[in-house]
C-alpha cells in the first residue's frame, strides 16, 4: 500500500507537537496502519525557534496544502473559526479527509461540516477537540456504544480547575490566582473563554451530541463562569462536605436533555472532586456499564498531539478499509434525535444558597418561611457569627443547602428573599450535583 501523506495547516504548539509524534513514533504508527504515514506538506507563516521539519515542503498559504493533490489527510491546527471553517470545507470539497483539534469550530459549525463530509464520503476526526490527551470521544462513540448513556459530568477546562484548586488549597483570591494562571500560560490575556465557561461549553456540546445522538447545539448550552465565587463559598462548601468544581453537565431526562456549564457542589469524597490543578476528568454513566471515569491531561502539546495522531491512524485505517468508518456523531446521520434542550430554569437540582442578612430578630424566620411556602425543603443550614464593628448594623452570612427543586421555583423564592428588608446583596446560588459512582 502506498504511503499516506499528511498536510499540516498551522505549526504552533499542537501542530509541531503532532509533527514530532508522527516523526518520533513513525515505526509504531506504520505497524498500526499497515503503511507509512508521512508529513509531506506544511502550511505555516514561518518556523519558530527550535522547530526542525527537515526537508518537508512548506507553504505560507495554508490553502496550498489543501490543494496539494499528494496530500491525503489535512490537519487543521490553526484555531479560530472563520478561516478554519473555509479551509476544512475546501479540503472536503477536494475529497480530502480532515483531522482537527478545533472545539469551537466543531461545536458551532460541526453539523454543516459533517454533512459536507458525508456528501463527499470523507472523514472529519476531532478527538483532540475535547480534553486533550484523554480519548473521551472514542470512549463514548465506540467503547460505550452498547450503552444508553444516562449522563456525563466533566471537569473539561484546566484553567478554571487550576484556579479553584489554588483558591481552596491556599486560600487565595480569584483575581490573584487568575494572574498567576496567565503568567504560567494556563489562561490567555483575555481569560473569558476559560473562566466564563465558554471553552467548556464548546466541549460539552460535542460530548452531549455523541452521547445522546443529537445535533450539535452550542447556542442552547447554559453557561456560567467562576468569577463570582469567593473564599467564603469554598470554605462553606468544605464545612458541608462538598467541593466546588466548574463542571459541564449533560443529562437525559423525560423532558429532554440538560446541557449546562456552571460552578457545582459535589461530594468531597467523589473521585471527580479530587481532580486538581490543570487536570481534566469526565465521568460517563451508561445503563449497562454504570459510571466510568476518564482522567488525564486536558491540554499541552504532547497530550493533544497524542489525540491528533490517534485520529490520523483511524483515518489512515479507514482509507485502506472504508467499511470500518464510525459515524461522525456516533449515530447514523439519519438517526439523530430532535430532543429538546432544557432551559436552565427547567432543570431539577439541589442548591447551595449564601444569603447575607442583617443581624435582626425574625430575618432568618422570614427566609425559611419563604422557602417553605415555595415547597423548598432544607437539608442543612449554617448561620455564622455576626460581622461588623457597628453592633446596630451587623451582618450575618446564612448558608442553606436545599433538597432538589425545579430551578424556576427557586428563582421565585430567591426574588422574594432578596426583597426582604433584612437581606442585603444578591443571594449567591450554586447548584449541587449528586454523582452516582
Amino acid at each position: 500500500m502506498k504511503p499516506i501523506n499528511i498536510g499540516i495547516c498551522g505549526l504552533g504548539t499542537v501542530g509541531y507537537g503532532s509533527f514530532s509524534v508522527l516523526k518520533n513514533n513513525c515505526l509504531e504508527i506504520s505497524r498500526r496502519v499497515g503503511t507509512d504515514v508521512l508529513v509531506s506538506h506544511i502550511g505555516t507563516r514561518g518556523l519558530r525557534p527550535g522547530q526542525d521539519i527537515g526537508a518537508v515542503k512548506i507553504s505560507k498559504d495554508v490553502f496550498a496544502v489543501v490543494n496539494d493533490p499528494a496530500v491525503d489527510i489535512v490537519l487543521e491546527l490553526m484555531g479560530g473559526i472563520d478561516v478554519a471553517k473555509q479551509l476544512i470545507l475546501h479540503a472536503i470539497a477536494n475529497g480530502k479527509h480532515v483531522v482537527t483539534a478545533n472545539k469551537a469550530l466543531i461545536a458551532v459549525h460541526g453539523n454543516e461540516i459533517f454533512a459536507a463530509a458525508a456528501a463527499k464520503n470523507v472523514m472529519v476526526a476531532y478527538e483532540a477537540s475535547v480534553a486533550g490527551g484523554i480519548p473521551i470521544i472514542k470512549a463514548i462513540r465506540e467503547g460505550l456504544a452498547g450503552n444508553s448513556i444516562q449522563w456525563l459530568v466533566g471537569i473539561i477546562n484546566g484553567t478554571s480547575n487550576f484556579i479553584l484548586t489554588e483558591m481552596r488549597e491556599k486560600g487565595r483570591g480569584f483575581a490573584e490566582v487568575l494572574k498567576e494562571a496567565q503568567v504560567l500560560g494556563y489562561a490567555e490575556a483575555d481569560p473569558a473563554f476559560d473562566v466564563e465557561g465558554i471553552d467548556a461549553a464548546h466541549k460539552l456540546t460535542i460530548l452531549a451530541a455523541i452521547a445522546f445522538g443529537i445535533p450539535l447545539q452550542f447556542a442552547k448550552t447554559y453557561t456560567e463562569g467562576i468569577s463570582a465565587l469567593t473564599q467564603e463559598d469554598i470554605h462553606y462548601a468544605d464545612e458541608l462536605g462538598y467541593r466546588i468544581k466548574h463542571l459541564g453537565i449533560s443529562r437525559r431526562t423525560i423532558k429532554g436533555i440538560e446541557l449546562r456549564v456552571h460552578p457545582t457542589l459535589i461530594d468531597a469524597g467523589s473521585m471527580i472532586a479530587n481532580v486538581h490543578g490543570v487536570m481534566n476528568a469526565v465521568m460517563v454513566n451508561g445503563d449497562a456499564v454504570g459510571s466510568t471515569l476518564y482522567y488525564g491531561a486536558g491540554a499541552g502539546a504532547a497530550p493533544t498531539a497524542s489525540a491528533v495522531v490517534a485520529d490520523i491512524i483511524d483515518v489512515a485505517r479507514m482509507i485502506s478499509n472504508p467499511e470500518s468508518r464510525v459515524p461522525a456523531l456516533a449515530f447514523q446521520d439519519d438517526n439523530l434525535l430532535d430532543l429538546p434542550i432544557l432551559a436552565i430554569d427547567e432543570i431539577n437540582s439541589a442548591y447551595y444558597l449564601r444569603i447575607t442578612a442583617m443581624d435582626r430578630v425574625g430575618v432568618l424566620a422570614h427566609i425559611t418561611q419563604i422557602l417553605g411556602e415555595c415547597a423548598i425543603n432544607i437539608e442543612a443550614i449554617i448561620q455564622k457569627e455576626p460581622r461588623g464593628a457597628d453592633i446596630s448594623n451587623q451582618r450575618v452570612p446564612v448558608i442553606i443547602l436545599t433538597h432538589e427543586i425545579l430551578e424556576a421555583t427557586l428563582n421565585i423564592a430567591i426574588t422574594r428573599i432578596e426583597k426582604l428588608d433584612g437581606v442585603v446583596d444578591q443571594v449567591m446560588r450554586i447548584r449541587v450535583y449528586k454523582l452516582v459512582e
